[in-house]
């Protein structure tokens, strides 16, 4: 395993409405559905995009429930030198998402974005080393299933 993936650690933080600076992980998440199969196929679909320009799609994935009016946080370490891309799709009935990317203290940094309905990403290369946080979010539509993977070079 390469420094990079040793040193990078990322986990879902459930948060109602703002950045949560003390939320705790949640727990592992339970056996996949076919529904989490394909939010998960969709987020690949869109990473796999980014191979192209020499981006290298990363094993984990970030499933969990989108919610209307309840967006969810991943807190990640990145690195400065590296370019991101974050991925995430949800499954109907799930009409529209959105991420976006903040600084360890909650300011929104500027990242190029992606929206396609129920599919989006946001791109990102950090000044600084440090902690971000990724907000997703359900934007139209009912509860279903999301996924966030993430690539990098």
């Amino acid at each position: 395993m390469n420094l990079h993936a040793q040193a990078f650690s990322i986990f879902l933080v459930l948060a109602p409405a703002a950045l949560a600076q003390d939320a705790a992980p949640t727990p592992a998440p339970a056996p996949e559905l076919p529904q989490d199969v394909s939010a998960r196929s969709l987020a690949l679909e869109i990473a796999g995009a980014f191979t192209n320009d020499g981006y290298r799609i990363r094993d984990g994935f970030w499933p969990g429930l989108a919610e209307p009016g309840r967006p969810q946080f991943l807190e990640v370490n990145l690195f400065s030198g590296n370019e991101y891309w974050f991925s995430a799709a949800a499954t109907a009935p799930a009409r529209k998402v959105g991420i976006s990317i903040f600084s360890e203290d909650g300011k929104p940094v500027e990242y190029l974005a992606f929206n396609d309905g129920a599919k989006a990403a946001a791109g990102f290369e950090p000044d600084f080393s440090g902690r971000y946080l990724l907000r997703f979010e359900l934007l139209e539509g009912e509860k279903a299933p999301f996924c966030v993977v993430y690539s990098y070079k």
